[in-house]
């Protein structure tokens, strides 16, 4: 996994920035209930998407563990910022009207722990909302996709079926859905091969997957944008 103490002063500039901020903010507020007045975003990063998570009487709280995303987050959220571990949050029960983790599940080996500790701090009525199958995003459509399909290995921490039954389990039911473009995220297969070469991306691929995808045509030329997919679910606990 990346320092993220060291990504974040470029994390911005390699993801897309604030286009991809924007859109990520608009299809999260989409699926937000009516009058939410507390937000808790996990793992909040740099802040970026965080601070657009708001409208009249919602002021959203961002949490992280890298320090150094925290000191970019700060000022971004008017210091509505702490460290915490997003498995083993420090928020009583009920504390928040809504929950949101981007871009945080497919980090994790285990993703039940995050998403127990997000039902657990929701509000009955409350909303949980998590991106989903990121991985599955990208190469979507284009050449890039048959080469690397066989190397995505076991099915990852952010599937929406898998992120649906923990939710269930802790008595969160789906309740919305929506998708956002990731501007700025196409891939080349230069950086994709150098990507497996360095253990990042599709570790069972190796030097031959790297040399195929860069004999593919134009290997500097980013691919398309992937669509991410959102899913949310509503605390009813009836």
């Amino acid at each position: 996994m990346l320092d993220y103490d060291q990504e974040a002063a470029r994390y911005d500039e390699t993801r897309g920035g604030e286009p991809r901020a924007r859109a990520a903010a608009d299809a999260i507020l989409g699926l937000l209930l009516a009058g939410p007045r507390t937000l808790l975003d996990l793992a909040c990063g740099t802040g970026i998407v965080t601070r657009r998570l708001t409208r009249p009487g919602l002021r959203p709280f961002g949490v992280d563990l890298a320090d150094g995303m925290l000191r970019a987050a700060a000022p971004r959220l008017d210091g509505a910022v702490a460290r915490a571990d997003t498995r083993q949050l420090p928020f009583a029960d009920g504390t928040f009207d809504a929950v949101t983790a981007i871009w945080l599940l497919h980090l994790l080996d285990d993703a039940a722990p995050v998403v127990a500790e997000a039902a657990r701090v929701l509000r009955p009525g409350g909303v949980f909302v998590t991106t989903v199958d990121k991985a599955a995003a990208h190469h979507v459509g284009s050449d890039l996709c048959a080469l690397v399909a066989r190397h995505r290995g076991c099915r990852p921490a952010d599937a929406s079926g898998l992120v649906t039954s923990l939710a269930a389990a802790h008595g969160l039911r789906a309740c919305g859905e929506a998708a956002f473009v990731g501007h700025g995220q196409g891939r080349t297969p230069r950086r994709v091969a150098a990507d497996v070469r360095a253990g990042r991306l599709y570790a069972t691929g190796g030097e031959a997957l790297a040399r195929a995808l860069e004999a593919l045509p134009e290997p500097r030329a980013p691919r398309p944008d992937p669509t991410y997919r959102i899913l949310a679910f509503s605390a009813d606990r009836r």
